[in-house]
């Protein structure tokens, strides 16, 4: 496993880090007792970063189980605007939600909180009032660090240009379909000294044998699916597992000092681990980036409809 300091923060992460929508059933039942042994094989493995919400389910309430003594050992990230029933940024609403989420974590602070996908909001009143909330949490020790999470590449560039941050978590965008990470967001990361967090490395289900679990439901275009597709099929003619390859690439070339890997299984874990440490078959690699639709059609569109739209001038 390797470490690296995330942004300007002085924590130090591992190349991994678990992500726990799956562990709070948002994919499926999960037994307690498995869930525990599953974050703790996390932590076997030298995963220090932990990435959760408020909104995944039971999960923040098994991972104050799971840490019990071994909070010292953690990164510990959870998430707050975003719930089953829609979402509220307001500051009332985040600061209650945080301190939820301290008591189902059974701890008095966490290292990082973000807002959860903030394309779902209007940005001007999220960089003002939503923001300072942030601001007076870490002020008051809540929380150590702050930051965002979302999806649409102009919302995160806003958010990374208009808030002072201190780490943004964005996803699907360092995938064998997609490098608007790389290309787009992690050079304003880096002149505002920004921690990035990557995330989805099979892009929602795109980049596996069977593609996603509801392929009605999934935001990628007739373009992006046909060229997942269509990787699918190379590395099944050249038997190679599309997810796994996935993501070598995505941990391997994003950039980013950690990559989110969500799971409840130890099997699919110990798989992501595999990849972070197994050298890419570059010819493969090669002759799969060269199936990427054109750029300009290796997004989708989520939230507002302005958060998709980079403002100019």
């Amino acid at each position: 496993m390797e470490y690296a300091r995330l942004g300007d923060t002085d924590l130090t992460v591992s190349e991994l880090a678990f992500g726990t929508a799956p562990l709070g059933g948002l994919f499926g039942s999960v037994d307690e007792a498995a869930g525990i042994a599953v974050v703790h094989e996390a932590l076997d493995l030298g995963i220090t970063l932990i990435d959760t919400s408020s909104s995944y389910g039971n999960a923040e309430e098994l991972l104050g189980k799971a840490l019990a003594g071994r909070r010292q050992d953690v990164v510990l990230a959870t998430k707050a605007g975003r719930s089953g029933s829609g979402f509220d940024f307001s500051p009332r609403g985040i600061r209650r939600s945080l301190d939820e989420s301290l008591r189902r974590l059974r701890t008095d602070h966490v290292d990082v909180f973000q807002l959860h996908n903030i394309e779902f909001a209007h940005l001007e009143r999220l960089f003002d009032d939503s923001f300072a909330e942030l601001v007076s949490l870490r002020e008051h020790g809540k929380c150590r660090y702050i930051g965002m999470t979302g999806y649409p590449a102009p919302a995160m560039i806003r958010a990374l240009q208009e808030a002072e941050l201190d780490v943004c978590l964005t996803y699907a965008h360092a995938t064998l379909l997609d490098d608007t990470l790389q290309r787009e967001i992690a050079p304003v990361a880096r002149d505002r000294h920004v921690g990035l967090i990557n995330a989805a490395t099979v892009a929602l289900g795109l980049l596996t044998p069977r593609g996603p679990a509801d392929s009605s439901s999934h935001p990628a275009s007739a373009p992006l699916r046909e060229a997942a597709q269509r990787m699918a099929a190379l590395c099944a003619s050249r038997a190679a597992d599309l997810a796994f390859v996935a993501n070598q690439y995505s941990i391997q070339r994003s950039g980013c000092a950690t990559t989110v890997i969500g799971t409840s299984k130890s099997h699919h874990l110990r798989s992501a681990v595999a990849a972070a440490e197994t050298s890419l078959d570059e010819a493969l690699l090669d002759e799969l980036l060269a199936l990427r639709p054109p750029v300009e059609a290796r997004t989708w569109t989520s939230g507002l409809p302005e958060n998709n739209v980079l403002l100019t001038g």
